[in-house]
């Protein structure tokens, strides 16, 4: 057999296969021996049938499969002894010429390499790495919302000032149909609150979404509407009220401080703010890295330039998954992608350029950590050493869970390597300077 590559440019190649009669005769006259005593024909007894006879009847048959099983097999050696770095897998290119009775069989396989690139992780950029204080204001309002939490709810006949409304809102052609309970100060425009005071349960009050928050990004939590529909929406949306209540605040004593964080942790208000600070501001560096890594893939994809073997890519697309793509289809799910993959490739470069591998050892430590951090949500503090093992073993053991962590560490290892290469200016700001960083229009 030949086999050879034709280059027709840096990402793209053609596998050039040619099979002659040696290098698949002996295994089809084998075959062929094999079948004689099992074939059929009519006019002759089962075991009896003439060789070619059978050659007549079986032999294209299995000339085929054998001559199949030889390219396969052959293909997939090159390919390892080449050592091609493909995206996809080799594609078989049509012949319309082609014939099963040629002395000579060639096939040929169109490939798309991965592109070779240079990767500067240190090149000059505008990034900046935030880091978010939590505020007076912000905690303020959350010593309110506490107090609202633990506080006692009195039912209300209508809405008043100081009322907490829960209902829905709806507007069913965008979807919209979430449950959630709003205050007078929820509004960017406080008189949008007066539309439902005297209302009852039962009642609709319809109000717009334009300019309803001061953050159009409210409406992600308020209507769960997406992130891609928020800017700009103007639609009416229907609430419809389902509880009134007033509330009674919870007292800040040393009962509530234990409920809120175990016996003994705080003991004043004063340590009740410093404890909300410290977890506020945990949250908002794990926000900040988030972002910090969502503005350097950025950077990476758009000032890191390679070609890709696009077109081979959306024939391959075709071929691939449950559902067939027709090449209108397959144009659209490239282009949807071709982003995650270009970034794909730079996590793998920059990886191999800064020798990070992903060990047992860290996906174990990691695990433990989040089993740790999970059992503490939910009040057990001090588990022992064999109880989150044993959880850590049982979530390793699935695969899926594997992948879906393991994912988690390359993320991790590849913040630290931005942070260092990258450089970026680390800008200290609000919580609400945050959001409008990472949200504005």
């Amino acid at each position: 057999m030949d086999i050879k590559r034709v280059a027709i440019d840096a990402v793209n190649e053609t596998i050039v296969m040619t099979v002659v009669q040696m290098d698949y005769k002996g295994q089809v006259a084998k075959r062929i021996n094999e079948k004689m005593p099992l074939a059929t024909v009519k006019g002759f007894r089962k075991g009896a049938v003439p060789k070619d006879l059978v050659e007549k009847q079986y032999g294209k048959a299995i000339k085929q499969e054998e001559v199949t099983k030889v390219v396969d097999l052959a293909l997939e050696r090159f390919v390892q002894s080449e050592r091609l770095n493909l995206l996809g897998t080799p594609l078989p290119k049509v012949n319309e010429a082609f014939s099963w009775d040629a002395e000579e069989l060639v096939f040929e396989y169109e490939i798309g390499l991965v592109p070779d690139f240079t990767l500067d992780l240190e090149a000059k950029n505008d990034i900046v790495k935030y880091v978010v204080s939590a505020d007076d204001k912000l905690i303020e309002g959350q010593v309110e919302r506490i107090q609202k939490q633990f506080g006692t709810a009195i039912p209300q006949e209508v809405v008043a000032a100081d009322s907490d409304v829960t209902g829905t809102f709806t507007n069913e052609e965008k979807g919209i149909n979430n449950a959630t309970t709003i205050a007078a100060d929820l509004f960017k425009d406080k008189a949008t609150f007066d539309l439902f005071i005297g209302k009852k349960v039962g009642d609709v009050v319809t109000v717009n979404t334009k300019g309803l928050f001061e953050d159009d990004h409210q409406l992600m939590d308020v209507m769960k509407v997406s992130h891609d529909d928020v800017h700009g929406l103007e639609v009416e949306v229907a609430f419809t009220i389902e509880a009134i209540n007033t509330a009674e605040l919870a007292e800040l004593n040393q009962e509530l401080f234990d409920k809120l964080f175990g016996a003994g942790t705080v003991s004043s208000l004063e340590e009740l703010k410093a404890k909300i600070k410290e977890d506020a501001e945990s949250q908002f560096a794990t926000q900040a890295d988030q972002k910090l890594l969502g503005d350097v893939t950025e950077f990476l994809i758009e000032s890191t330039k390679f070609d890709l073997p696009a077109e081979f890519l959306k024939k391959w697309l075709q071929t691939v998954g449950e559902k067939k793509l027709s090449p209108e289809e397959a144009e659209v799910e490239y282009a949807r992608s071709e982003k995650g993959l270009r970034f794909q490739l730079i996590e793998g470069r920059a990886m191999a350029q800064s020798d990070i591998k992903i060990t047992f050892e860290d996906l174990k430590t990691f695990t433990t950590k989040n089993i740790r951090q999970q059992m503490a949500q939910f009040g057990q503090t001090n588990p022992t050493d064999e109880e989150v093992q044993g959880i850590v073993a049982r979530v390793l053991s699935n695969q899926d869970e594997v992948k879906r962590l393991s994912d988690q560490v390359v993320a991790e290892k590849l913040l630290e390597l931005f942070k260092e290469k990258a450089n970026p200016t680390t800008k200290e700001v609000t919580y609400d300077e945050f959001i409008a960083a990472s949200y504005g229009e």
